[in-house]
């Protein structure tokens, strides 16, 4: 008898499980019928203004201003010091200060030189009364470990002042080289 129960009630369980979704499709097919859908309308274009470009002329603000066009604009005043434009430039005057190192001196004769590496790995020598920097630094004296130069500064009111400027000796870069 409890077997017969027990076969029962597997056959009534296994009736329950059959693949009929035939109910869910027809409420899907219902859902999509129902369903429209919206599409939002195109936004709105702004309005293209066209403007012309002006500001041609004047120097672009993203290149650095050269030091010849700063001092072709600046008004000289008379009676005060100033740099003499017509002076010929030598090669170490397109340099900052902080673009030049000094490597060391070469001797001959009475004449000292330095030599001044440049940021684009040039090698010059200068020696006094010779000029660097972007300031006409003018070299006043080559010592063993550094040169002095005497720049002009602009002041901003047409003049310009004098500032002494060092340019040390740079210490030895230790390239490859191995403690024992």
């Amino acid at each position: 008898m409890m077997k017969h129960l027990l076969v029962l009630l597997a056959i009534m369980v296994l009736t329950g499980c059959n693949d009929n979704t035939a109910e869910q499709k027809e409420f899907i097919d219902r859902v999509q019928a129902n369903a429209t859908p919206s599409i939002d309308p195109m936004p709105e274009m702004a309005r293209f203004e066209h403007f012309p470009y002006s500001a041609g002329r004047l120097r672009s603000p993203f290149v650095a201003p050269q030091p010849e066009v700063i001092e072709s604009r600046l008004v000289q005043v008379k009676n005060c010091l100033h740099p003499d434009p017509n002076r010929p430039r030598d090669p170490l005057e397109k340099y900052a200060l902080d673009n030049l190192a000094m490597k060391g001196t070469i001797k001959r004769g009475e004449t000292v030189w330095a030599l001044v590496r440049a940021a684009d790995q040039g090698l010059f020598r200068i020696k006094k009364n010779e000029y660097m920097g972007l300031y006409h630094g003018k070299v006043i004296s080559v010592q063993a470990d550094h040169l002095e130069l005497m720049e002009l500064i602009p002041d901003g009111t047409g003049c310009w002042k004098e500032r002494l400027s060092k340019v040390e000796m740079v210490e030895a870069e230790d390239v490859g080289a191995s403690e024992e």
